[in-house]
């Protein structure tokens, strides 16, 4: 119906998570509206982002640089490396850095819990939380992943390997919604919900 290289647009714009065809021939249309610069400018920005962009090597949030870089939270002397905090994306850690409740360290999963999506324990970075545990003498892990059915079945799973490694396992109060996503919480609810986190038996 289009010319090719507008449909191609449409369709590579219609692949992102909530952009459904509507939205995506209205993107479309307004970047071909747009000046040749704002068009470039987004280009190099998505490109910019993709090579010098990379996950944390140690709590897998967004670092800049290398594979073998480390995000600012991680680099940060002053946090507290005894209290990790479990999220299931990058953005969520912003969700939790806006409260201002909380000083310790993070790790991201990358994911959740999901089977219906053929998304196992193993799809997710929790290897990788175990291995840090005793490294870098974690007393406390709170458990923040998102109250819906997959961020529960997650903290569940968590709850049930940390049980015996001699650490105390919490998650954060329902003060969220349930079904809702952490990156949508206020920070005022987001912060009671850390301070008012409760022990996992």
């Amino acid at each position: 119906m289009y010319a090719a290289p507008v449909q191609e647009l449409i369709d590579e714009l219609g692949r992102l998570p909530g952009i459904g065809p509507k939205s995506a021939q209205r993107i479309a249309f307004y970047i071909l509206k747009s000046p040749a610069e704002d068009a470039a400018r987004l280009a190099s920005s998505i490109n910019a982002a993709k090579s010098k962009v990379t996950w944390c090597r140690r709590c897998f949030n967004v670092a800049e640089g290398d594979a073998g870089a480390e995000c600012n939270i991680c680099k940060d002397a002053r946090r507290d490396p005894a209290v990790l905090c479990v999220v299931e994306e990058p953005r969520d850690v912003v969700a939790v850095e806006k409260t201002g409740e909380f000083r310790g360290r993070y790790h991201v999963l990358l994911g959740a819990i999901s089977p219906i999506d053929g998304i196992g324990p193993a799809q997710l970075r929790i290897r990788e939380l175990l291995g840090r545990l005793e490294a870098e003498g974690v007393t406390e892990v709170i458990l923040c992943t998102n109250p819906n059915i997959e961020g529960d079945a997650t903290a569940l799973y968590l709850a049930g390997l940390l049980r015996d490694l001699n650490v105390k396992v919490t998650r954060i109060a329902s003060g969220l919604p349930v079904g809702g996503d952490l990156e949508y919480a206020d920070e005022l609810t987001l912060g009671r919900a850390l301070e008012g986190r409760r022990e996992v038996v």
